[in-house]
């Protein structure tokens, strides 16, 4: 079945980069100094003070990374910030030492510190760098510690703009309603282009907490990529997509064939907000003559990287039940996860896999809340429960709904210690990890 059917149904701000002007040179000689900095940003008109934030290079979201795939991305992270850092890469399934899931897999960077990254990632997509240090991630996320990073595909698909999306919502005064911007800025401005002209959307949360419904207006838009893998080509039920913290999909669409014409991203609604009109996102405006007519829209290749099936007959299970958090009635509880204390890491894994193992991994949520799930390092099959079929679409994270059970397979292929960590809560939501040896 496709995914317009199942997942997305039960599911329910932007910094615009345009051309090789933003991009990271991943052959460059020296390694690109990231800092992450406190600044000032204006998000709410005057009378009210500037927000307070804390930004890679003092921007919020950070610097659009990108390099071709078989490139080596090499960065040099320093932290002026007065809390520990680290950086945490989302979806990429790269060295284990480069994940940034502090203190499991590095030490947090202090203040005045800094912290050599060099890889290769094995997968091209789009990707999510933000803060790594557990008791600090949340905050930093919301203040603004992300970034993209796209991994271009050696002969990428033909079109007429490439833009990459990334979505930040913010708190404000006392009183203000959530505030989404788009490309850092609280409004959308008109992208002008040929009628007809074809656009790559690399959409993507920044967002720490909320889960918003984006929309599609004046175009059909189809997805060719979720968490930056390709998958089967849909179009979303409604033309809406589901986007969750940390959250990528690539979407492509042709613009009106003639002049004069309108297209929009919307904004439609979010977790945690009274709902509203949908705000635009992204305008397009059609100017000029037509282009000319493109072949259809098709399917990006698969990554060949990744099984085309996983033998769950010998899979290893591992089962996480979830409880304590938050009561009904607000009482707080600490986290367990199959009874043991999970607010922190423990001594040991969860489980111990040798590298090459299939793995069945099951979130049993007990608690009252819904938790997002992110397994680091690798990315997973989410699994049907009334039969022994999968989703068509890889993702590095899941939604386990209060009071419900999810499950999701894997081929554990990557050596290391990798986290599995409640992405959508608190920053002492249950946590887990296992080993990949």
């Amino acid at each position: 079945m496709s995914p317009t059917r199942r997942v997305f149904l039960g599911s329910v701000a932007v910094t615009l980069a345009i051309g090789p002007a933003q991009a990271q040179d991943g052959a460059a000689s020296q390694p690109r100094v990231l800092t992450a900095r406190k600044a000032k940003k204006r998000l709410w008109p005057e009378p009210a003070a500037e927000s307070d934030i804390s930004g890679f290079d003092g921007a919020a979201p950070g610097p659009l990374l990108r390099i071709r795939h078989g490139e080596e991305l090499r960065l040099k992270l320093a932290n002026e910030l007065d809390a520990p850092l680290s950086l945490h890469w989302r979806g990429v399934r790269g060295p284990n030492a480069m994940d940034g899931a502090a203190p499991l897999t590095q030490k947090p960077i202090g203040k005045g510190e800094h912290f050599d990254i060099a890889m290769t990632p094995p997968d091209s997509g789009v990707f999510l760098y933000h803060s790594g240090v557990r008791a600090h991630a949340i905050e930093q996320t919301a203040q603004g510690l992300t970034g993209l990073l796209i991994v271009e595909e050696r002969e990428p698909p033909r079109v007429d703009r490439d833009i990459a999306c990334l979505l930040a919502d913010w708190t404000g005064p006392e009183g203000a309603a959530p505030l989404v911007t788009t490309n850092g800025d609280t409004h959308a401005a008109p992208v002008e282009m040929a009628p007809g002209s074809r656009v790559r959307l690399r959409l993507a949360s920044g967002s720490a907490r909320r889960i918003m419904a984006v929309g599609f207006e004046g175009v059909k838009a189809q997805v060719a990529a979720i968490d930056g893998q390709p998958c089967d080509l849909f179009e979303p039920v409604r033309q809406t997509l589901p986007l969750a913290p940390g959250a990528r999909f690539d979407v492509f669409f042709d613009l009106p064939g003639q002049a004069g014409a309108e297209a929009s991203v919307v904004l439609r609604g979010m977790t945690g907000a009274a709902a509203g009109q949908p705000t635009a996102l992204l305008r397009f405006v059609t100017k000029g003559d037509a282009r000319p007519a493109l072949p259809a829209i098709a399917a990006l290749p698969p990554n060949g990287s990744l099984p085309g099936a996983i033998p769950l007959e010998k899979a290893r299970r591992a089962d996480l039940t979830i409880d304590g958090g938050p009561t009904p009635q607000g009482e707080a509880r600490p986290w367990r996860i199959n009874g043991q204390a999970a607010t922190e890491l423990a001594a040991k894994p969860l489980f111990s896999v040798k590298r090459g193992t299939s793995v069945s991994m099951g979130f049993i949520n007990k608690s009252a809340i819904p938790h997002q799930m992110h397994i680091h390092g690798h990315v997973v099959r989410q699994l049907h429960l009334m039969d022994d079929g999968w989703e068509p679409y890889w993702r590095d994270a899941v939604i386990a709904p209060e009071g419900r059970t999810v499950r999701v397979a894997f081929v554990a292929d990557n050596p290391g210690k990798w986290l599995i960590v409640s992405g959508f809560g608190t920053a002492s939501g249950p946590v887990a990890w296992f080993e990949v040896t």
